[in-house]
């Protein structure tokens, strides 16, 4: 039987994803969030899409357009998927600014902001990694220990 690496390599072969894309599948970055105001629904993203504030997406100033990435909020531990299709945020201190629907999710609408880690899961609108798999330095997919 196959591993789950030789499944993540022809996927990513087929969708011909760069190398140096692939290597993000994994990577961790922790930050503050916020979230669009109103007045941007319906604007063109960087990626010439209209924003949809009921969608799940965000914008990162970094990583590639159509990235999936986990965001997690530190201070009660929920998480949401979302896919980058924008550029920003333009405030300094900021990781990441999120969708209204994925900040009411998170439960961050009431404080405007919140402290949160970002976990890149899948690329072009495809999550490849579940929630307790990580990526080892040989490129393999395991499941994460889990601490009770």
């Amino acid at each position: 039987m196959y591993s789950t690496t030789f499944y993540v390599f022809v996927l990513l072969s087929l969708m011909r994803v760069k190398p140096a894309v692939a290597q993000l599948l994994g990577k961790e970055e922790q930050g503050r969030a916020s979230f669009y105001a109103n007045m941007f629904n319906g604007r063109i993203t960087s990626l010439g899409e209209p924003f949809n504030q009921k969608e799940y997406t965000a914008a990162h100033r970094t990583l590639p357009f159509n990235t999936m990435v986990e965001v997690t909020n530190l201070s009660n531990k929920r998480t949401v998927i979302v896919r980058i299709n924008d550029r920003g945020p333009y405030h300094r201190s900021r990781l990441i600014d999120l969708s209204r629907s994925a900040a009411q999710y998170l439960g961050i609408i009431s404080s405007g902001v919140a402290n949160v880690t970002l976990r890149v899961v899948g690329m072009e609108g495809m999550v490849l990694l579940g929630k307790n798999e990580i990526i080892t330095d040989t490129g393999d997919i395991i499941e994460r220990a889990l601490s009770n």
